[in-house]
């Protein structure tokens, strides 16, 4: 207590001049519009900056819950979107958690990703728990990514597309040739599309899409473009090179496609056999 008379008396002048001040500001901001607008504006900056921090650091911590969130509004999107692609239309009541669609999208984060061995695979932290399973189709906002393989509790692995194992049906989509997309196991970027007849119109900078055939994928869903493409050894089909919309070295969240009506769809084709 001694030490802080001794600080009030050791510096009294410095303060009373201090409190002068503070009291002479005070009255000439009170008494002139101009000067008190100006503090108000200053006073706002200053208090705003700290706003727009605040709401940053906020913005920052809670990065995780965000991008979440914004994942599961865009899955229920793509529902919309491959109703829209298989139906021409969409009827549905927002505020609803059912909507009538024939897929059901699903999100999941990639935690490991191979692109530079001959057979390739992702690892998905999403599993069974939820909702996940067997030959659902993989892909982002981009391209395809794969075919999901196999699935545990909390994890699923997929099959990518750059795995000699891979085939999945895509077309051309300016016409209706069809033709099925593999890797040679050389470029992660690029693979290669096959089976398409010598009689397609092609160019270079044709756009590939998926075609829908394999009940898998929805139709439409984009592929790559045409880079190169040439007869093959029979003279009656295309050897096409095309280059992936999606970087598959660089895939960080995916949407998994489940088709309802696969196994319905499936007792009919296969009574054609």
């Amino acid at each position: 207590m001694q030490e802080i008379v001794n600080f009030l008396i050791r510096y009294k002048n410095s303060i009373f001049f201090l409190l002068l001040l503070s009291l002479s500001i005070f009255f000439t901001v009170q008494s002139h519009s101009y000067h008190k607008s100006k503090f108000v504006n200053s006073a706002n900056f200053v208090t705003g900056g700290l706003y727009d921090w605040a709401n940053d650091m906020d913005s920052y911590l809670h990065l995780g819950e965000y991008n979440k969130r914004l994942l599961q509004e865009n899955e229920h999107l793509r529902s919309l979107l491959f109703k829209k692609t298989a139906n021409d239309s969409v009827s549905v009541k927002m505020d609803s958690a059912s909507y009538d669609t024939p897929y059901t999208v699903y999100s999941a984060e990639v935690i490991s990703n191979n692109y530079s061995k001959i057979d390739n695979y992702l690892l998905l932290n999403g599993g069974e728990n939820d909702g996940i399973k067997g030959d659902l189709g993989v892909i982002t906002s981009r391209g395809i990514v794969g075919i999901v393989e196999e699935t545990s509790k909390n994890y699923t692995r997929v099959l990518s597309i750059l795995n000699s194992n891979s085939a999945i049906n895509v077309r051309l989509k300016k016409s209706k040739h069809y033709g099925t997309l593999v890797w040679n196991g050389e470029n992660p970027n690029v693979v290669q599309l096959t089976y398409v007849p010598k009689i397609a119109n092609i160019q270079n900078g044709d756009t590939v899409i998926t075609g829908g055939k394999s009940f898998i994928f929805p139709e439409g869903i984009p592929v790559g473009i045409i880079h190169d493409f040439h007869l093959g050894t029979d003279k009656n089909y295309y050897d096409i090179e095309v280059q992936l919309f999606n970087d598959m070295t660089d895939i960080g969240y995916v949407y998994l496609i489940e088709n309802n009506n696969k196994e319905e769809l499936l007792n009919l084709d296969q009574k054609d056999e």
